[in-house]
Parts: structure tokens; sequence; C-alpha cells
């Protein structure tokens, strides 16, 4: 082992196992922190970083580490992830001696996977909506009755009790048994997608929060959606097949295991990443695009194809199960609703010079109201970080104590609305007699409607479901659109970051089209569009402001309306107020990304970038190790370093020169120690020796289930002896010169999905590499670290 002063480590990696339970209780203790981390004080280190990233992830400030970040509501470590396909001896041996058959049944396991995957996030998806249907449906029945008796005190009682018990039941799911699964979960799983792991974020423990906790939340009338955390659940479910089950829960299948590599989890997690979206909105091509434009950071055809397949499986389980519902199944209050589909089809679209010119003013005011709305977020978002770190009591008090707000707001201020009566022309009936209608009676007396009411004291499907009928033209009144809008907005906003799964689709959805009927009315006189169209492009807009994604929101939209004509003014509309919007901040989930302190690359490269290179960010100590190394050297630098990652170098007499042999992983060091396939004499191992190991015990354990130091019986006999590193070393690492561009670096780094990059040098006659780039090295806030005469973009 060979450490070298002054070049490159690998630093983004915190040590394998750390709980993030535990990690807590460590920051608390500052008194049991000693030790030096050049001296081996790896934990010391650690909490030295932790202190200085604390402060970003709850106030304004900038970051300083990219190896801790917010899950959920708790501070962990995270790493990176090994896209790379790691070419080694036994790794070449493996492949080829597989025969035909083998190769066959790995890839019909690909699409059996994509099928199960599919099927898992279809069937969960209608259980989600058929429960929040008959819970909320119950709920608001049981409020309606006694409306409808004069007995006003006790509908308010029923109605906030029963949200606020809802609401405290999924906080406690979250602050008990899975804080990763609040919020929505799209952050995390672009992170994972881009690079990024952290403990419990993929968990079957996160799974079953996420499900059920966002029945809960979504049941108890916050302003949030069920969309959001679909993404995650489908996520999580392909995670769950992935790894070859979970060992913890019993559910282990051997011919699962072919796929305990993060290059084909990445691609089904892509896969069930679409299928979430395709079972949210039941729009199976907008869940590819999604995935595509929002989600996935490494593409290829291969994957459409499969991703494809999946939310096609998803729309067939949903339509089977509407179709279950519709012809007498037992399904309550469910009916054949449920699943968001709005038509407008029958709205009649004629376009003029005054109509544009509405439509483009209203996405210049959207994208507007779009940045506000993030910037709002990003400031509440870090104060709720600051609430929910004190505890579980302060996390469940704070959603009981929004679930009240919420309460108050849908009961009381229809009490301000005026009693319209109901229109003679009308298809259905008026006033509605049933949970969910257009036409709510509240208070109001026999032949009359609360219009306030209609949109409140619904489901947050039906309310959208009222704004975007084509039906309804002038039954909503300006000021109850407006306060509506005003509402749901600053409601969206402070709801957000709260210990529940949350998603941001629909908030955004029922905010924008609000707006867009409010528009639609204030221009009524200049346009002959479709009061129902403008919600709809009202909603289109305000995703365009606030998410920034263009295609996948338009072809989600129109899967959702049924009507391609809207497509033109859908497009332009997107298109004004995504380009106003981000003429002021970043996308919602690109602001949350920061705020967790993830540490996302983006595509592309800062542009002080190109006037650095790479050796200008490496650090030291490098750690290398010799071809053939002494068993003593690597437990030493395991035990002394959190790197995952150590460069192989031969020197003589097995090669004429110093050279670099490649990299290998800590984890397969650790696989090698605990097989003991050691040697008393330095020099190559016998290659039967490695028939003892295959490519499967290199695989990615499991959550928790990966080979630990401590787990290793090494004899004093043993420290001594030799091991060689050539079977298990990549032999063919990326490698990059230390006068390449940092920017061009950059590119490289995240279009080939690496964890680790050797930088080499330029001239010979020095040691064979200079340092290790890894994802920490590419982050603004280490690189304006070391040069904070930098004058950053000003999106930083």
């Amino acid at each position: 082992m060979t450490p070298t002063s002054g070049e490159g480590a690998e630093k983004m990696d915190a040590e394998d196992g750390v709980n993030c339970s535990d990690y807590e209780h460590d920051i608390e203790n500052e008194d049991l922190w000693d030790g030096n981390e050049e001296s081996g004080g790896y934990w010391s280190g650690i909490y030295d970083r932790n202190k200085a990233h604390t402060k970003p992830l709850l106030m304004k400030g900038t970051n300083t580490t990219s190896q801790i970040a917010i899950i959920g509501a708790n501070l962990c470590p995270i790493e990176s992830l090994d896209y790379e396909i790691f070419d080694n001896e036994i790794l070449k041996n493996d492949w080829s001696s597989r025969k035909k058959v083998q190769i066959i049944h790995y890839v019909m396991l690909k699409w059996g996977f994509a099928l199960l995957i599919g099927l898992g996030t279809g069937l969960v998806g209608f259980f989600n909506s058929f429960a929040v249907e008959n819970i909320a449906g119950f709920k608001l029945f049981m409020t309606t009755s006694l409306m409808s008796k004069h007995r006003y005190l006790e509908a308010f009682l029923a109605y906030a009790g029963a949200n606020m018990c809802l609401a405290a039941a999924a906080a406690a799911l979250c602050a008990f048994i899975a804080p990763a699964a609040a919020g929505s979960g799209i952050p995390e799983v672009k992170a994972y997608l881009n690079g990024v792991d952290a403990q419990h974020i993929l968990a079957p423990s996160t799974l079953f929060v996420k499900i059920f906790g966002s029945i809960l939340g979504v049941s108890a009338g916050f302003v949030v959606g069920k969309e959001g955390p679909m993404v995650h659940t489908g996520a999580c479910i392909a995670s769950l097949l992935g790894q070859g089950g979970s060992r913890k829960y019993h559910l282990t299948c051997t011919w699962l295991r072919y796929f305990k590599n993060d290059r084909d989890r990445r691609d089904m997690i892509t896969c069930g990443a679409a299928a979430g979206v395709a079972a949210a909105f039941r729009a199976p091509v907008g869940g590819v695009l999604f995935a595509l434009e929002e989600a996935a950071t490494w593409w290829r055809s291969a994957l459409l194809w499969r991703t494809f397949f999946t939310t096609a499986v998803v729309a067939i389980v949903l339509r089977v199960a509407i179709q279950f519902c519709a012809t007498g199944g037992k399904c309550g209050l469910f009916g054949e609703g449920g699943l968001i589909m709005y038509d407008v089809s029958s709205a009649n679209i004629t376009y003029s010079a005054s109509g544009i010119f509405a439509v483009l003013l209203m996405g210049a005011i959207a994208g507007i109201l779009g940045s506000i709305y993030n910037y709002l977020v990003d400031k509440v978002v870090r104060t709720y970080s600051i609430i929910n770190g004190k505890g579980a009591f302060s996390k469940i008090s704070l959603v009981v104590t929004i679930a009240l707000l919420t309460s108050c707001c849908y009961y009381f201020l229809p009490w301000i609305a005026y009693c319209i009566p109901c229109p003679s022309n009308s298809t259905v009936i008026c006033p509605s007699v049933d949970e969910s209608g257009e036409y709510k009676n509240f208070q109001c007396p026999p032949g009359y409607y609360n219009d306030l009411a209609s949109l409140f004291l619904n489901t947050n499907d039906d309310a959208i479901r009222n704004l975007f009928s084509p039906r309804i033209i002038k039954e909503f009144h300006i000021t109850s659109l407006f306060i509506y809008f005003a509402t749901i907005y600053c409601l969206g906003i402070i709801t957000y970051g709260i210990a529940i799964p949350s998603g941001l689709f629909i908030p955004v959805i029922l905010a924008g089209a609000a707006y867009g009927r409010l528009f639609g009315r204030l221009f009524e006189t200049i346009t002959k569009l479709d009061r129902g169209l403008f919600a709809l492009l009202g909603a289109a807009s305000f995703l365009g402001g606030t998410m920034r994604m263009t295609v996948s929101i338009c072809v989600i939209l129109l899967e959702l309306t049924n009507d391609l004509l809207l497509l033109p003014l859908v497009m332009l509309v997107l298109l004004v107020s995504k380009t106003v919007a981000d003429s002021f901040n970043k996308g919602v989930y690109d602001q949350i990304l920061k705020i967790k302190g993830l540490p996302y690359l983006e595509a592309h490269a800062e542009p002080y970038m190109r006037n650095l290179v790479t050796r200008d960010v490496v650090s030291g100590p490098l750690i290398t190790f010799s071809g053939i190394e002494k068993v003593r050297n690597i437990l030493h630098a395991l035990h002394t370093t959190g790197h995952n990652g150590f460069p192989v170098i031969d020197e003589p007499p097995f090669s004429d020169a110093p050279e670099l042999c490649g990299l290998v992983l800590r984890s397969h060091l650790l696989v090698l120690l605990k097989e003991k396939i050691f040697s008393r004499d330095r020099g190559f191992a016998n290659p039967v020796i490695f028939q003892r190991i295959s490519t499967l015990d290199f695989g990615k354990a499991g959550s928790g289930k990966e080979i630990k130091l401590e787990d290793l019986d090494i004899q004093e006999e043993e420290i001594d002896m030799y091991v060689d590193l050539h079977p298990i070393t990549n032999a063919s690492p990326y490698t990059v010169v230390e006068t390449m561009s940092l920017a061009k670096a950059a590119i490289l780094f995240r279009q080939h999905g690496l964890r680790h990059m050797c930088v080499v040098p330029k001239s010979q006659g020095r040691p064979p590499v200079v340092g290790i780039l890894t994802r920490h090295d590419f982050m603004p806030e280490h690189v304006l670290g070391l040069y904070p005469d930098i004058k950053p973009h000003k999106w930083q």
C-alpha cells in the first residue's frame, strides 16, 4: 500500500453500513468524537464536515460537502453508485463461459421484471385510488349529511377531526417506520438514477409507508397528490425485485440475483418511475416521456422498449380494474371514477388573434407565479427541516397543525360565498345529493348551490374535474375562483415539506386550473375559448412554471383530456411559462435536490469549470495498492479510510516500470478477504483458486446485507500473507490526463455513469496515477470552496 501525498483521494462515499439514526445520535454527542482524519480518524472527519453541512440544508447558505444529505427528515450518509461495467478477469471468464440458454434466460428475465413492475405498480395505483375515494368519500358524506340537518358545528368537528386523525396516522408512519417516505420522492428517484444512493430511500419499509401514508395523507384533505409518491412507489417495487427481494422480510428468490448490480437496477428503477406516472395519471406514453425528460440521466433504445412495455402493462391493469368496478364490482364509493381522467373533448376550440394573445399572457403570468411558488416552497422546506429535525413529536404536531388549518379553510371559506340559483339548463342534479358533485348545497336553501363548497368540499380529483368541465360556464363566480386559487396556492406551499408522502402535481394542477378558469372569466370579452379549456391551459402553464417540464407534461395532459385538438395551445402555453420562469430560478425538483444536499450532476458543466483542469481539484493523500499486496496493508487501508476505490499499480519485478494496472473496489476487496484467497509467496495466484468465487459473489447486496470489515475473521498468521488483486481489478478504468478541462471531465463522468475517474500524469517519469476524481470533486460547492475568488454563474 502506497500513500501518495498531495494527489487526489476518493472522498464522495461514506463508510459502508452507517445508519441514519446512529448518525444523528453521533452528531448530538460532540464529546464522543475524537481523532484526526489524516491519521485515520475517519469518523471525526465526517463529523467535521457534518457541522459545516447542516446549515445549508436548513437555512440559506452554501453546501460544503456532498457526503451527507437530508433523506426524509433525517441527515444520512450517501454514496455513489457503480454504473460502470467492471472489466476484470473474473467477469470476463464468467461471460465467456455462459451458454446461449443462460443469455436468453437473462434477457427474458429483464422482460419478466418489466411485466412484474407493471403489474405491481398498476395494482398499487388502483388500490390507492380505491382507498382514497372510499375514505375521503365517507368523510365527505358524513359531513354533508350533518350539514343537511343544520348541525353545522358537529359537521365541522367531524370533518376536522377525521382529517386530523388521518393526518396524524400518516405522520406517525413516516416518523416511526420510514422517514425516507416523506415528501414526493421524485427528487430522490432522480438522484438515484443520477448515481446517488442513500439508505432506505428504496427499502421495503419505505414502500409500505409510501403506499399507506399517501392514502391517509390524500384522504385527510391536504393539498397534496398521490402522483409524486406513485413515482417513488414504482421505483421501490422495481428496486425490491432488482435486489433479489429482501432477506429481512423473507422475500427472496435465487434466480432474482442475476441483477445484483447497479446498472441493471438503474434500468429497472427507470421502468418503475415511468410506471408510477402511468398509474397515477393513466398516461402510459406520458410515463415513458416523464422518465426520459425528468427522471433518467442515462437512456438507450433497449430501455425505451422495456419502459414502454411496463407502462402498457400498467394501462391494461388499470383498465381491467376500472371495468370491474363499472360492471357491478363491489368497489364502494369508487364507482367508475377515482383515476384522474378529465373529458374536455366537447370544448369548442376556435382560434383568433385575441385568443392567442390571452393564452400568451396567461403563460407569462403563470411563469412568474410558478417561479414565486418555487421560491416560497424553498423557504418553507428549509424552515420545516428545522422543525422536523427536533423529533417525531414535532413532525406529527406540524402535520396535525397544517391539517387543522386546511380543514378550517375548506369548511369556513364557503360561508363567505353567495348562494347561487341552480342553472335551469343543467344536465346534472342541482344541488348535488352525493358526497361529490358539481353543485354542493352546503348551507344554501333548496334550489341553490354554493360554488366554493363545490370546490373545497370535494376530493382533489373531483375539484379538478369540476374546473376542467366544459359543461360549467359561469357557475363559478369570479370572486369564488380568486378565493379558491389564492387558498390552494398558499396551502400548497405550506403543506409541502411536512412529514407525510406528498406530491406536487395535484396542488399545481389545482391552482393552475383555478387560475386558468379565473383568467378565462376575466378575458371572456376578447376570446371565445371555452372556460374549461382555459382551466386546462392554466394547469399546463402552472406545471411548466413550477416543474419546468414540457414534452412529458404536454402528453400527460393530452392523455388525461383525450383531445388532440388541444395540442397546439398546450404546447404554446408550456413553452411560454417555462421560458419566463427559467429567467428567475430553477424547477421545483432541482431546488429540492439542492435543499436536501443530494449531489446531482447536471447535464452541463458550470462555465467556470472551463478555466480549471482536473489536477486543480484533486487532493490527497492518494492510497494505492500493489498488484500483489499484503493482507496487512489492505486491512490497514480499509480500517483507516472510507474510500471505495483504490488504484492498483504494478511495479518491478512484475512490470518494467511502475504502471497503472487498474482500479479495485472496496466491496470486492472485502469479498476476497472473506474468502481468504491468500498465498505465502509474493506471486501471481493460481487461476484454479479463483474458481471458488464467481461474479455473483461480487454482486451488490441488499440494504444492510453487504460484507462489513467487522465480519472478517483474519488470523494472526494470515496478516503477512499476500493477495493477488489482478483478477478482481478493473483493468480498463476511465482515465483522463491531468491537463484536461474540468468541464470536459465532468461531462464524461456524468455521461458514462462513473463512480471513479483516474487522473494520469501528462509526462513520463512520474507516478502512473495523479489522483482520483469522484462526484464530490465536480460539485460546485467543492470547486468554489477551493477557489473562492471564482465568480459562479447566477443560478448558483
